[in-house]
């Protein structure tokens, strides 16, 4: 939760803004590129994006938009590191690029906006790989670029979607985190109803940062606000234009879980094991399948089909023990709690004894050892 809020904090730019009017063929480029992104279709994004540099040599937009698919190739699964290099480099070249149109032309919106693009998504990966302070020096870095942005181009319902990100974060996330006070004394204060209402914005009128607005709204108010229905409601706007996309996909499964409804998170990661079993990108990782098993088996038990749910529990568990190195995850000990209560059901006492145990020996998680203790005092009924 600490890690996506302070990311969170330090994305005060993202994708571009409305600066691409003055040529239908590179405004094209980008929205078909930036869709096929979302897609994750990479190979077609990349074609497009390449043919946007080349068509556009001397213009920022077609490199920036090529580091973005490695980007969203690192979202993915932030467990592996095998495009970070790749990314940075890429970054670097961006900034080199934009920092030489700019000695030439200080005010061009392009250079100005790529560049604090460059530097923020830069302090994301910081941040994804606890370089906490390098990652918060960008942030500081890129925002008056972006604010420069803003003055050239005060009617861009894209670029104000960084200004409203770090108005809302900025606001929250000193209380929350204490850690980042001596930082944020150097910041300008900021309000978060104003961040709020500047993402809603772009949400409702960008036109390249449209859904990556509607997307921070989707976490905010599930994150932050604790407005689980509201987020829903953004979760599906992304799942029905992007179909295919395995973070918005899951994001839409947790908050139908979050909000009671169980039947609708268990048919989206019934949706999601089968696109794993297609090989789909994004799809196919033990994360992935950790979290679909748990929630299948999540409604399974509520529909009080006992086998059913103790299979999946079982996957679920299995791909625990693989991702959990360390300190084992939320997912891992509720799982344990699950397989104990099932084989209490089945009258498996002792199965139900050992899992128990488990837990206890764990660190406490919510409410974990309270329960624990209470099936080993009685077996549970259900």
């Amino acid at each position: 939760m600490r890690k996506r809020l302070i990311i969170s904090f330090l994305l005060i730019v993202f994708f571009t803004g409305t600066y691409f009017a003055q040529s239908n063929v590179k405004d094209s480029l980008i929205t078909i590129g930036i869709n096929q992104i979302y897609n994750v279709k990479f190979e077609k994004a990349d074609s497009t994006f390449k043919t946007l540099r080349d068509k556009f040599p001397n213009d920022p937009a077609g490199i920036f938009f090529l580091s973005m698919i490695d980007w969203w190739r690192i979202l993915l699964n932030t467990t592996v590191e095998k495009y970070d290099d790749k990314f940075l480099e890429e970054i670097d070249l961006i900034i080199e690029k934009c920092d030489s149109i700019l000695e030439k032309e200080p005010n061009n919106v392009d250079a100005l906006f790529f560049k604090a693009g460059a530097i923020g998504f830069r302090g994301r990966l910081r941040a994804l790989r606890f370089s906490w302070f390098k990652a918060a020096d960008d942030g500081r870095k890129a925002l008056p670029i972006v604010e420069k942005v803003m003055a050239l181009e005060p009617n861009s319902n894209d670029a104000i979607f960084g200004l409203g990100l770090y108005n809302y974060y900025a606001a929250i996330l000193p209380e929350k985190y204490p850690i980042l006070k001596p930082i944020m004394i150097f910041m300008p204060s900021t309000n978060k109803d104003e961040g709020i209402r500047q993402v809603k914005r772009t949400a409702e009128k960008g036109r390249y940062a449209k859904y990556e607005a509607i997307y921070f709204l989707m976490l905010i108010y599930f994150t932050d606000e604790n407005k689980p229905f509201v987020s829903y409601k953004y979760s599906k706007i992304l799942t029905k234009d992007f179909p295919d996309n395995p973070i918005f996909e899951k994001w839409e499964g947790r908050i139908a879980a979050k909000i009671g409804n169980s039947l609708r998170a268990s048919e989206i990661f019934k949706d999601v094991l089968l696109k794993g079993q297609k090989k789909m990108t994004g799809y196919t990782d033990d994360i992935t399948k950790r979290e679909a098993s748990y929630y299948i088996a999540d409604r399974y038990w509520k529909e009080n089909k006992i086998d059913s749910s103790k299979i999946f529990f079982e996957q679920s568990l299995k791909y625990s023990k693989v991702i959990d190195k360390g300190k084992e995850s939320g997912f891992y000990i509720n799982t344990l709690i699950y397989l104990g209560m099932i084989n209490d059901v089945q009258n498996n006492r002792k199965a139900a004894i050992e899992y128990y145990n488990r837990v206890l020996d764990l660190d406490k998680y919510k409410q974990s050892h309270q329960l624990a203790e209470k099936y080993l005092k009685n077996p549970y009924k259900k």
